[in-house]
């Protein structure tokens, strides 16, 4: 806990933002400068609960990033990601220029601390060092850090302690007496100025979230981080209000010499503080030196733990495919991000350059932009812990209070900083630059540069999202818009697509209608993502659903699909260049690894049948019972990985059994573990009756309360058995002449259903299939008519050939019965059981009459 505090406080680096931002706000708003540091504090407590609510439930690098993707989608994710990268960039330009400018104070070189080029030149030379740094992965270790950042708080709280009481006994001629006005807000002059000093006051403030940036190499991610990012503003408000205090009643706000107001020093201010309040001989000097190094280290610390989440937040979104993949790229020895680190030490470097260019105070400037992006930032973040909670406010007081109300509040409260100040930096006069920009004209640097930037992010949205929209849309369209109406069962479906930046996964399901009234159920999953999982699904769809219609047995069309998805797996490496080695299978890649469930229900004799590759196994409740419990399918390995063989499982189903088939991601809310996943989802789904639409909703609704990281599939079949008015079967003899007595059985069977009309082609077609059965195999026959939504006729025996169909020649005295049943048919084929073979066809029945 103390090191997360550590790394959150050092990321804020006090002394460094202190020194930058004081004489800022003084400058907007005078001796309400205490109060205004104070009052930032309030928005960034808001916020730094969301961190703690949403780091709970996804302790992700990405934070912001990923946060907002879930609960918003990609694109609101890639421009929260995007404030957080351009706050982080503008900040290292205003970190390099402290670092350089206490650099050369330190060692005593005034003249090229005032010089714009030399403090440059020490500014890149210093983003260099601690990239270089960054990319090698040589760290301070956790002990020195916490010294130096004890030393660096002890530092001020002496400095604070010595104005004050320099104030009241040995008080300078700048001196004023700390008043009770100092902290009352209305005293600020207008709302400009006081939403000038909130943004500036809110850039003190930032940094804590550095530690929530590192919780997945934090012991207890899910907790530790999150505390941290809470306490660290309130220790920062303690230290905040009393170097602000004690600043402004030493030095006044005075515009000449130490005066905080003094416009040449805004933005430096401990430069001419140290000396004055410690003094210039023995200790004094020793101190007043200390002060300077406090404030170099502290911005050298705060520009490391600045490019280290910056680094990680863009390695994150390539792994998330929001920005090119190469930023995903990890050093094989040093185990760092490599684009990442040197992309964005590059990208500081060449703000850096251009904002020395054009600003008259890089300094000021650069505070102002960064205080907008990370409103904006800060602002996404709430809005998103409010809405990725909004179904669970209500579960508790404490849920209400600290996942609702405290970073919706927040959010609005950034919000409106945001927008009040973007409408007031757009004047032209305001800063310390100005621009003249084609087609728009005269701009303020800060609108340039904080606006601008957001800006641009928001231009390239369109490109980064694309993909993630395509996918979507493809898989949307490869899936069934609604499941028909079944005799075997009723479906009910939910299919819950993933909410992260790494985009659409493949997840499908699926209900196929098979022969003699059967229904097939599949879900799926590939375990890729975007373009190339969703045309991986829909490719193994489609050829699953071929091979069912074959009439395979469960293990036999996962064996075969099996050989579809390795296929996959090798023109996709081929494509990639890999050389293919007979014989040798290559690693697949995530979109060749698939997991399947394959299950097949017979409404006529209860029976289900299914197999699976890889995913957890499906879930039965009890018709008689109400009971769930989960069936033990032998799991096969994932399709395209090759390995054991696949195994049917088959059991008897009670009529009003519901049957649930699902993928891994319906689990993720309990980290994927199986064993407790699948305890509740048997919970929730136990005893429950009714609409099993409604049962589907509430069921992802309870596994997944919030947003999800992958896509999530659930489908759910409640049996029902055919009625057996619906259903006539006769076991002739193996003889030609019984052949004549089933025809008129089938006739009179056809009458009682009211079916006339179709009593010629079924007699045709059971004359024709009886009579090959006793030609070719003998007895035992069994002949059935279903009906259904077509008239099934089904003749079954004990042999295991194949009849082809075929075009007899004129001279051919055979052959021609497949083919007259084919025309008289809507389809016919054959299926295989443990006995035999069923030969069946399909008629469809006459519209009824008005």
């Amino acid at each position: 806990m103390f090191s997360s505090v550590a790394i959150a406080l050092a990321s804020t680096g006090p002394a460094y933002s202190l020194a930058a931002t004081l004489g800022i706000i003084v400058v907007g708003v005078g001796l309400q400068a205490p109060i205004v540091t104070m009052m930032a504090f309030v928005p960034m407590l808001l916020i730094a609960y969301a961190f703690r609510e949403l780091n709970a439930s996804n302790a992700d690098c990405g934070t912001t990033f990923a946060w907002a993707t879930r609960a918003f989608g990609p694109r609101t994710g890639w421009m929260g990601g995007w404030g957080l990268i351009v706050a982080d960039i503008i900040v290292m330009a205003n970190l390099a220029t402290i670092a350089g400018v206490y650099g050369f104070r330190l060692v005593g070189l005034h003249e090229l601390s005032e010089s714009r080029v030399w403090v440059t030149v020490a500014g890149v030379v210093w983003i260099g060092v601690l990239t270089t740094i960054c990319y090698i992965g040589i760290t301070v270790s956790a002990a020195v850090q916490r010294w130096l950042l004890c030393l660096e708080v002890a530092v001020l709280l002496l400095f604070a302690v010595a104005a004050l009481i320099r104030v009241y006994t040995d008080p300078p001629p700048t001196a004023i007496h700390v008043s009770a006005s100092w902290f009352n807000p209305f005293e600020v002059s207008s709302v400009r100025s006081l939403a000038s000093g909130l943004l500036a006051g809110v850039f003190i403030y930032w940094g804590w979230d550095t530690a929530v940036s590192v919780n997945e190499e934090t012991v207890d991610s899910t907790r530790v981080p999150g505390r941290a990012a809470v306490l660290s503003p309130v220790l920062l408000l303690i230290l905040y209000g009393l170097v602000a205090t004690s600043s402004q009643a030493f030095a006044g706000v005075g515009t000449t010499g130490i005066g905080l107001g003094n416009a040449d020093h805004a933005d430096d201010v401990f430069s001419g503080l140290g000396a004055a309040v410690f003094g210039s001989d023995g200790a004094g000097l020793l101190l007043s030196r200390l002060l300077i190094l406090m404030v170099l280290t502290s911005a050298l610390a705060a520009a490391q733990t600045t490019i280290l989440p910056l680094a990680r937040t863009v390695f994150s979104m390539a792994v998330h495919k929001a920005v090119p993949a190469r930023f995903a790229r990890v050093h094989r020895r040093f185990l760092t991000p490599t684009w990442a680190t040197i992309g964005m030490g590059a990208a500081s470097i060449t703000l850096l350059l251009l904002l020395t260019s054009f600003s008259r105070n890089v300094l000021a400037d650069s505070v102002d932009s960064v205080g907008l992006a990370i409103a904006f930032q800060y602002g996404v973040t709430g809005f998103a812990c409010l809405w990725y909670y909004r179904k669970v406010l209500t579960r508790s007081p404490r849920d209400l209070i600290c996942k609702g109300l405290m970073p919706g509040l927040g959010g609005l409260l950034m919000a409106l900083l945001f927008v009040y100040a973007a409408v007031v930096y757009a004047d032209p006069d305001y800063g310390a630059s100005t621009l003249t920009l084609p087609l728009i004209g005269r701009v303020g640097g800060v609108t340039a540069l904080g606006l601008g930037a957001l800006a641009i992010g928001l231009l390239l949205l369109p490109v980064v999202t694309r993909g993630h929209g395509t996918a979507l849309r493809l898989q949307r369209s490869l899936l069934p818009g609604r499941l028909l109406p079944q005799t075997a069962c009723e479906t009910a479906s939910r299919y819950l697509p993933a909410d992260s930046g790494s985009g659409v996964g493949g997840d499908w399901y699926d209900v196929i209608p098979l022969s003699g009234t059967r229904v097939g159920l599949v879900v799926g999953d590939v375990l890729g993502h975007g373009l190339p999982a969703a045309a991986t699904m829909g490719r193994l769809r489609t050829g699953l659903r071929v091979l069912a219609r074959l009439d395979l047995a469960p293990d036999e069309v996962l064996t075969r699909l099996d050989d579809l998805a390795e296929q996959t797996a090798q023109e996709r490496a081929a494509a990639r260049g890999a050389a293919h080695v007979p014989g040798h299978t290559p690693p697949p890649a995530d979109e060749a690894m698939v997991t399947c469930l394959y299950a097949v229900y017979d409404p006529v004799s209860g029976l289900c049948s299914m197999a699976r590759a890889g995913g957890p196994p499906p879930l039965l409740v009890a018709g008689d019972t109400g009971i769930a419990r989960s069936l033990d399918v032998p799991p096969g390995p994932p399709l395209g990985v090759g390995g054991l063989p696949y195994q049917s499982t088959e059991l008897r189903l009670a009529p009003g059994s519901v049957l649930a088939l699902f993928t891994a991601g319906l689990l993720q809310a309990t980290d994927h573990q199986r064993d407790p996943g699948l305890d509740r989802l048997a919970d929730i789904l136990s005893g429950r009756q009714g609409s099993l639409t409604e049962l589907c909703e509430q069921t992802v609704h309870a596994m997944l309360p919030g947003a999800v990281d992958e896509d999530a599939t659930l489908l759910l079949a409640r049996t029902r058995l055919l009625d057996r008015t619906r259903l006539a079967q006769w076991e002739p003899a193996a003889d030609p002449a019984a052949v004549a007595a089933l025809r008129s059985s089938v006739s009179k069977q056809l009458d009682d259903w009211g079916l006339d009309e179709l009593a010629f082609t079924t007699e045709v077609i059971v004359s024709e299939l009886v009579t090959n059965a006793i030609r070719y195999v003998g007895g035992p026959i069994q002949v059935r008519l279903i009906r259904d939504r077509t008239l099934t006729c089904e003749v079954s025996d004990t042999g295991h050939t194949t009849p082809n169909l075929r075009h007899a020649a004129s001279d051919d005295e055979g052959g021609r019965g497949l083919y007259i049943i084919a025309q008289m048919t809507h389809r016919w084929g054959t299926r295989y059981t443990p006995t035999g073979k069923v030969i069946w066809a399909e008629q469809t029945l006459p519209p009824p009459s008005v």
